[in-house]
């Protein structure tokens, strides 16, 4: 019997150390997972960060470009370039003797005239008198032609 209290009193004592050991280990895991989340997050970041600038790198560029392709329009659009460009395509300045009128019935050239307003006519709005009543009354009868037609079809289709 004295051996069994001796040998009770020798694990008591090495009870508090076992519990600084599981606290340590466990302040140690949880050490790595929040070392771990803050890595994950300042990985996360970063690679945001690289893509944004990546983002605004090609901004820029194809800003520059569409300038660029400005600038080309512009040239191209040129009073001298689409002169000659006429000229090769067999264009000539026109003459006072090249140039025809046209004669319209009814028309004034010498008279100014304001734009035309046309009033349109509203539609008179349609009376709203539904009630709610009439309107479950068209809910319903919808809900029952769809199911008498349902029925309809699952009768024909099994043969009755």
């Amino acid at each position: 019997m004295a051996n069994w209290i001796e040998h009770t009193l020798d694990r008591s004592r090495w009870r508090p150390q076992r519990q600084v050991i599981a606290l340590a280990t466990l302040g140690l895991f949880v050490l790595i997972i929040i070392g771990a989340l803050y890595l994950s997050q300042s990985s996360a970041a970063s690679t945001l960060g690289r893509q944004l600038e990546d983002m605004l790198a090609e901004r820029d560029e194809l800003q520059q470009e569409n300038e660029q392709i400005r600038g080309e329009i512009a040239i191209l659009q040129s009073m001298p370039r689409l002169q000659g460009r006429a000229n090769e395509m067999g264009f000539v300045p026109a003459d006072a003797a090249d140039i025809r009128y046209i004669v319209i019935d009814g028309y004034n050239p010498d008279t100014t005239s304001a734009p035309i307003e046309i009033e349109a006519e509203a539609e008179p709005l349609p009376e709203y008198d539904e009630t709610f009543g009439g309107w479950l009354q068209q809910q319903w009868d919808a809900f029952r032609i769809q199911v008498e037609g349902f029925t309809t079809r699952t009768q024909a289709a099994s043969g009755q």
